[in-house]
């Protein structure tokens, strides 16, 4: 079989479907390809736990859905989207079990603080009046193709409202750093902390703050959403989005070669033979499954291959779900329950945890994040009872572990005993929580790339988020951009500029480009 489209898209994850929703936008007849059963990539949900329980398969809370333009343009709403919120945003527990709490209303958020430690409160709205200058030019530029040269103009206009090279230092500094001018409490710097870890990024790591800075403050302006009723409502909404705008999709296709001719893409072929034309392809696949995987290193520029050598994927993961017969049993109640929990004793501590996984070390307590998912929609279990679940990081690969039980195989064994630490630490903030558990499932680096191969040994940013793989370093060295050393083809997944996270900027920066070069392409016709 052989037909032709404007462009084929090559991954239905969300960014695959901004942007093939853009491309259809701008009326091109275009076809996404997905290998897998269905639409979503890494934003997916199921009732695989247990009855009656919906969980996240991998990831769960959106403030950069509600951040990004290209999202909020795309009013998925339209399409069957809601959103549901818990009542405080993000919470730490002490070692007593007082919390930290991240709320909508920054002044409640101060005062909290407040109580914890005298002076907190101040400190925490002396940033948040550094973001309301900072944080609007800030995410328009992380967000827009690099170099983003309308935004960057603004943010640097920013700058001396926010004291010059104060601002500058808050934009480069680390976690720690910008935590401990602002904050004395060790659970109140671990609600910037706990999010700079988010992207994989170590408290003593240049850049750390702003990213901590970042996710903390956009979750008190919007909140942390989830989909109400799962994850895979996102994907939904936008895939609906997509076939009304005439676009069409196709699941269990697999795409094993972008064809290539005389140095352009002409299209590709599927796993069966089929070859589909095409003038533009965008791909949301990571960097080495396109170089020298889809893309043949016959067909790349020698330097392609060398640059590649260079890149460094982010840690791999464990992920845990339980479906919990009542609520998680804090050893003292929040005064708002928070649908993200950070499990720290101190900034300490993650930055050696950090260390421990990129140095190749399994943690023998690892930092926690958790999710309280049933607090954050009541949909997705019955009343009384929680939907929850925890990850953490693990080494790509695995050097020692620190009670020398675990290899780097990741086999059954390997992942129950790592589940089992993870369930230790939070029964030790919860006691109790052993008991009300009904079931549990475990998703180790093998089971998060056997579901999604853009998951490699469990990665789930595309990449590092380091900054030495950031902006013009991204994927690799004097990159930056969706395009790729092949004309017509596009790189549109995590592992382009602006990296992780679903905003849809990685996608939509790829159709953009597609759509510049037809239009550039049109005009040197005439």
């Amino acid at each position: 079989m052989r037909r032709s489209v404007d462009a084929v898209v090559i991954g239905a994850g969300p960014n695959g479907l901004v942007a093939a929703n853009l491309l259809a936008d701008a009326g091109w007849g275009v076809l996404l390809l997905e290998a897998e059963a269905k639409v979503g990539g890494a934003v997916a949900s199921d009732s695989d736990v247990a009855d009656g329980f919906e969980h996240d398969t991998f990831s769960s809370f959106y403030p950069l859905v509600a951040a990004s333009p290209v999202m909020r343009g795309l009013e998925l709403e339209r399409h069957g989207l809601a959103w549901s919120h818990a009542p405080a945003v993000i919470g730490t527990p002490d070692v007593d079990g007082r919390w930290a709490l991240l709320h909508h209303d920054p002044q409640r958020t101060a005062a909290g603080l407040d109580e914890l430690h005298a002076g907190d409160g101040q400190g925490w709205l002396d940033l948040v009046d550094q973001w309301q200058t900072l944080g609007g030019p800030l995410i328009d530029s992380l967000l827009s193709p690099f170099p983003p040269v309308r935004a960057g103009l603004r943010l640097a206009a920013t700058l001396p409202k926010v004291g010059g090279a104060a601002g500058i230092r808050l934009l480069i500094e680390s976690a720690r750093s910008l935590t401990e001018r602002h904050l004395a409490g060790e659970t109140a710097r671990l609600l910037i902390v706990g999010n700079a870890a988010h992207a994989d990024l170590s408290p003593d790591a240049a850049g750390s703050g702003v990213f901590g800075l970042l996710l903390a403050m956009m979750g008190q302006q919007d909140g942390f959403p989830v989909p109400t009723g799962g994850a895979g409502r996102l994907a939904d909404a936008l895939a609906a989005r997509f076939v009304a705008a005439g676009g069409e999709i196709r699941c269990g296709a697999e795409v094993t070669e972008v064809v290539v001719d005389r140095g352009r893409a002409v299209g590709v072929r599927l796993s069966d033979g089929e070859f589909v034309r095409a003038s533009s392809v965008v791909a949301d696949v990571s960097a080495p499954a396109l170089y020298g995987g889809l893309v043949s290193w016959n067909d790349l520029p020698a330097r392609t291959r060398a640059r590649m050598a260079d890149f460094q994927w982010d840690p791999g993961t464990i992920k845990v779900d339980w479906a919990l017969s009542g609520t998680v049993p804090w050893l003292q109640t929040p005064a708002a329950a928070p649908g993200t929990v950070h499990l720290a004793s101190s900034v300490t501590e993650v930055s050696t945890w950090m260390a421990q996984v990129t140095g190749g070390t399994v943690p023998a307590d690892p930092f926690l994040l958790v999710g309280q998912m049933t607090t954050s929609d009541p949909t997705r279990s019955p009343p009384g009872t929680e939907a929850l679940w925890s990850y953490t990081h693990v080494p790509q690969q695995v050097r020692h572990d620190e009670l020398d039980r675990i290899s780097g195989r990741w086999d059954g064994s390997e992942i129950n005993i790592m589940a089992d630490r993870m369930q230790d630490r939070i029964e030790r903030a919860a006691p109790g929580f052993t008991s009300r558990i009904v079931q549990r499932r475990i998703l180790g680096p093998r089971e998060l790339q056997g579901r999604n191969q853009n998951l490699h040994r469990g990665a789930l940013g595309g990449g590092t988020a380091a900054l030495h793989q950031e902006l013009i370093f991204r994927p690799v060295t004097g990159w930056g951009r969706a395009e790729t050393p092949i004309k017509g083809l596009y790189l549109g997944s995590a592992s382009a500029h602006p990296g992780g996270g679903v905003h849809g900027a990685c996608g939509a920066n790829a159709a953009r480009a597609a759509l510049f070069h037809r239009r550039l392409s049109f005009r040197n016709r005439r």
